[in-house]
């Protein structure tokens, strides 16, 4: 896979992920393990059946598999549990360290090059989650800090998802672990759900969800990490944090603060900067190469 098309499978990634809360707030009847329970499960039908496509093994994982749909698992868990107990731009905005933490254990465990203007982006980021939730701490009720602190274990798992793919994308294929870790999270719902509560249209909606929000994006991750350093997806991945807070308010009424819009707008303002210092990287090493070939 070239760059390019890293790059355009780890932007649509977050587009896809940014659907969830506008989605999950149409929800009728289904409590909080049950959101988990539909979502995972359809998510867990829907890899299954691609890899079976595509005639994969889901057994050839090893030990970073198993880590990784481990990590899945409290994501997509988590992930639901936190939309329940606070708005979606809250929940979003917790997540978005995650390109922090992915830089510094990059650096720790990776041997990938972390050019400057990396670290000012993932810098740059911090600042504005620091001004989306600074800015509102007073008005955040024990719910909300609730669902926020739900919400902490998300880019903690991610960044060290992130960097587990990465380490390993030369040797192994790790889609089936997107697979493995829905089925974890269906199974650790499981007992929480019964008696199941879901309307129709509840199961339709975290259908599409389970495909569309969670199974596709996270398998787009998974070959993306191939050919991406590992801070560049989870700087990407931002996009889900500026996306979603906006489709929520335009399909479900929750209204951004001024403080989440202006932080947005400077985490936004990062991911466009590095990606273009690190296209202007590339465009130049392939310069020189071709004026330094015979």
């Amino acid at each position: 896979m070239t760059r390019a098309g890293g790059l355009g499978l780890m932007f649509l990634a977050p587009v896809l992920w940014s659907t969830a809360g506008v989605v999950t707030r149409q929800i009728e009847r289904a409590s909080s393990f049950e959101l988990v329970f539909w979502r995972s499960l359809f998510a867990f039908a829907f890899v299954a059946a691609a890899l079976a496509a595509m005639r994969r093994n889901p057994l050839h994982m090893g030990w970073p598999g198993l880590a990784s749909a481990g990590l899945w698992a409290v994501m997509f868990t988590a992930f639901m549990i936190a939309l329940t107990l606070t708005t979606t731009a809250n929940t979003l905005v917790v997540m978005s360290v995650s390109p922090l933490l992915t830089t510094l254990l990059a650096r720790a465990f990776l041997k990938d090059p972390l050019p400057a203007g990396t670290w000012i982006a993932a810098g740059a980021a911090a600042l504005g989650i620091a001004w989306m939730f600074g800015a509102d701490l007073s008005a955040h009720t024990a719910r909300d800090l609730t669902g926020m602190l739900v919400a902490l274990s998300i880019p903690i798992a991610a960044a060290v998802n992130v960097i587990t793919l990465r380490a390993v994308s030369a040797e192994l294929d790790l889609r089936p672990a997107v697979m493995l870790g829905a089925a974890i999270s269906c199974l650790a719902a499981l007992p929480l759900v019964l008696p199941l509560q879901a309307t129709p249209q509840d199961i339709a909606l975290l259908a599409f969800l389970g495909v569309f929000q969670l199974g596709l994006p996270c398998m787009l991750l998974v070959l993306a990490s191939r050919v991406l350093l590992a801070p560049e997806m989870a700087l990407i991945g931002l996009l889900e944090v500026v996306l979603g807070p906006l489709w929520a308010w335009l399909g479900a009424g929750e209204v951004p603060a001024r403080s989440t819009l202006t932080g947005g707008a400077i985490i936004l303002g990062a991911l466009v900067l590095n990606e273009l210092a690190t296209f202007r990287r590339v465009l130049v090493s392939r310069t020189s190469g071709r004026l330094e070939s015979p």
